[in-house]
């Protein structure tokens, strides 16, 4: 039977998960603080620790911290359990070395699934390390996507964009990899009639340029910042070491690559059956969201940008545009777009 450790302020909170983690067949040990907590995991050894963050005495990321500096704690899966849903917050948690994060509220299928999962994944990486001894002492720790990125903060170059800048061109040799800092990039091409199309936007702690991990293929697609873009490379070569020793961190890229794959497909049947209006209005959206997340401010981004993601020509977007002011939509200020009636255009989508 498996032991967690269950370190929540909330006592009714606390009683209720502990119940439930008792009916799946798991022992329960809890802490009301991150204090105790801390110094029940370094003393019983759970096999995982599920943990809130706003606590007194000692938050969680405090408990996360202080496992991570002791070699019998800091390989014990860590769950964050909080209210905390800012994006800020969540990659502070991961930074730190969390394996997951679970909002509140949640519900029975997500606590467990994420539980069970973890458990799986320590599982597999200890079978793993048993068979292929230990790995090399750079890249053990580098058993998430999320690790992998913290990785390319130590290890990688740091390089800066400004607006239109082109990071890579389409048919150069693919030899680095590369992490947004900050900024926004675009990843476009040209189809046989010249016309340029957008394949997809990466913003703030985004992966790009993976046309391929290990082989020495170009890249299939430019990429252009479209706004001061600060991002760190890689070379494949070392992303070729990380990947030869971490097997875990292989099947995620994978995922990320299928992912990208299933977005680029979703974009192609939108570009084939959506109207022009709900495609202008997705894109608009979409680079909302990407650049700055708060669609109620204005974005500047140029009518021939909007025109390449939504796949429609430029002159039709333009009279879109015009037709959405007229509607009280959006507003329009030279290359600023401001989101006026942000449930309006989402019902379009």
């Amino acid at each position: 039977m498996k032991t967690i450790l269950l370190i929540e302020d909330d006592a009714i909170l606390r009683e209720n998960t502990t119940e439930l983690l008792e009916l799946s067949d798991y022992k329960v040990i809890n802490a009301p603080n991150g204090a105790i907590g801390l110094a029940m995991a370094k003393k019983q050894l759970p096999d995982i620790v599920v943990c809130d963050i706003m606590m007194p005495e000692l938050d969680g990321y405090g408990v996360l911290k202080g496992l991570s500096t002791e070699n019998s704690t800091k390989h014990i899966p860590f769950i964050f359990l909080s209210a905390k849903t800012e994006r800020t917050d969540v990659r502070k948690g991961m930074d730190l070395g969390a394996d997951d994060y679970i909002t509140k509220p949640f519900t029975e299928d997500e606590l467990i699934s994420a539980i069970e999962s973890r458990l799986a994944k320590t599982e597999i990486l200890k079978e793993i390390q048993s068979k292929n001894g230990e790995a090399n002492e750079d890249t053990e720790s580098i058993r998430t996507l999320n690790d992998l990125k913290n990785f390319l903060d130590d290890n990688g170059e740091t390089l800066y964009f400004k607006e239109g800048d082109t990071v890579y061109k389409e048919g150069e040799h693919s030899n680095m990899i590369y992490l947004i800092r900050n900024g926004v990039i675009k990843c476009h091409k040209l189809d046989e009639q010249g016309k340029e199309l957008t394949t997809a936007l990466h913003n703030e702690d985004e992966l790009f340029g993976y046309t391929s991990f290990i082989q020495n293929m170009p890249y299939q697609e430019t990429a252009t910042a479209i706004k001061p873009t600060e991002v760190i490379g890689v070379s494949k070569i070392q992303l070729k070491e990380v990947l030869h020793q971490n097997q875990s961190l292989t099947l995620e890229l994978i995922q990320l690559l299928s992912d990208d794959l299933s977005m680029v497909k979703q974009q192609l049947v939108q570009m084939a059956y959506s109207s022009v209006n709900k495609k202008t209005a997705a894109t608009i959206l979409k680079f909302a969201e990407k650049i700055n997340r708060k669609p109620h401010e204005a974005i500047k981004i140029s009518r021939y940008d909007l025109a390449s993601v939504a796949g429609i020509a430029t002159e039709t977007l333009i009279r879109t545009l015009s037709s959405f002011k007229k509607q009280g939509l959006i507003d329009i200020e030279g290359r600023s777009i401001k989101i006026l009636d942000l449930n309006q255009l989402q019902e379009m989508t």
